[in-house]
C-alpha cells in the first residue's frame, strides 16, 4: 500500500447512481488506482453491470470488500453503512463514506480508526467551500448555518416527514419542513443531508451546525446556501445542484466529487487543503 509503484486497490460498496458511474471511470483508468471489487444489494445485477468492463472486478458481499483492497468506498443506503464501514476501519483501510450522516451517529468509528491506522476521507459531494470551512475551523467559528431547498421527489420517504404524516407531494408552494442541528437532520433525513453532515464534520461539529430544509414543488435543483461567521472570516456561498435522474435524493455532482477525491490519492499535484 505504501509502495508508490503499486496501484491502490479500490472496492466499491454500492453500485447505484453514484457507485456505477465511479466504477466505469475507474475501469476506463485513473493512474495509480485499480478497481478490484464491487458490491450491491442485488449481486447478480451487479455482476451483469460490470460484465463488460475491461477488467471485471470481483462481486462480493459488503462485509468482504476490505479483505483485498486498500480503499473502500461506501455509496450504499445508510441502513447497511456498518457492513461497509466496520470491516474497512478494522482492516486499517482508507475509507470513503458518502453517507456522512451515518458517520455522525457513529463517532466510535472515528476513534477506532485512530487505533487501527485507518483513514476516513469524506468527499465534498454536492457542496463547495470545504477548503474555507476547514481553514476557518483552525481558528474560531462562531456560527454555521445552512439552508437547503429541495425538489419534493427526493424527500417523499424521509423518516422525519413520514413519522409526522407530512406528504410533500401535496405542497403547492415552498415550505420549510425542518429546522435543527446537522445531527438531528442526519437522523431524520438520512438520504438528503449528507452534505450538511460533511459540512459539520469539516467545521463546527454536528451539534453546532444548524440546518433548514425546504421542500419546493417548483424547483428542479438542490439549492444549498451556507453562511459561516468566525473570528478570522465571514462568508456566504450558494450552489445549485442538478438531481440525479436515477436517485432524486442525490445530485449529479456527487459521483464527480468522489472521482476527484479518488484521483487526489495518487495524483502528484493536489490543490486545496
Amino acid at each position: 500500500m505504501n509502495n508508490p509503484k503499486s496501484n491502490l486497490r479500490v472496492a466499491l460498496g454500492g453500485l447505484g447512481a453514484i457507485g456505477y458511474r465511479v466504477a466505469k471511470v475507474l475501469d476506463e483508468g485513473i493512474p495509480g488506482l485499480e478497481l478490484v471489487a464491487v458490491s450491491a444489494n442485488d449481486r447478480n445485477r451487479a455482476a451483469e453491470r460490470v460484465s463488460k468492463f475491461k477488467k471485471r472486478p470481483d462481486v462480493l458481499p459488503l462485509e468482504d470488500l476490505a479483505e483485498n483492497s486498500d480503499v473502500v468506498v461506501e455509496s450504499a443506503p445508510a441502513a447497511v453503512f456498518d457492513q461497509v464501514a466496520v470491516p474497512a476501519i478494522e482492516a486499517g483501510r482508507i475509507f470513503m463514506p458518502m453517507s456522512s450522516g451515518a458517520l455522525i451517529a457513529r463517532p466510535q468509528l472515528i476513534e477506532r480508526a485512530k487505533e487501527t491506522g485507518a483513514r476516513i476521507v469524506i468527499p465534498t459531494g454536492a457542496l463547495m467551500g470545504f477548503d474555507a470551512v476547514r481553514a476557518a475551523a483552525e481558528g474560531t467559528i462562531r456560527s454555521v448555518r445552512m439552508k437547503s431547498v429541495k425538489p419534493i421527489e427526493g424527500m417523499i420517504t424521509a423518516p422525519y416527514l413520514v413519522e409526522r404524516g407530512i406528504d410533500v407531494r401535496t405542497f403547492t408552494e415552498r415550505q420549510k419542513v425542518f429546522e435543527g442541528t446537522a445531527r438531528e437532520a442526519a437522523a431524520g433525513f438520512p438520504a438528503n443531508t449528507n452534505i450538511a453532515a460533511a459540512l459539520s464534520l469539516a467545521g463546527a461539529g454536528p451539534d453546532q451546525t444548524f440546518l433548514e430544509i425546504w421542500a419546493d414543488p417548483a424547483t428542479d435543483r438542490n439549492v444549498h446556501t451556507v453562511e459561516l461567521e468566525g473570528d478570522e472570516t465571514r462568508f456566504s456561498l450558494t450552489i445549485e445542484g442538478v438531481p440525479s435522474p436515477e436517485n432524486p435524493a442525490s445530485g449529479i455532482l456527487v459521483p464527480l466529487s468522489l472521482i476527484a477525491t479518488l484521483r487526489s490519492l495518487t495524483s502528484p499535484l493536489r490543490v486545496g487543503t
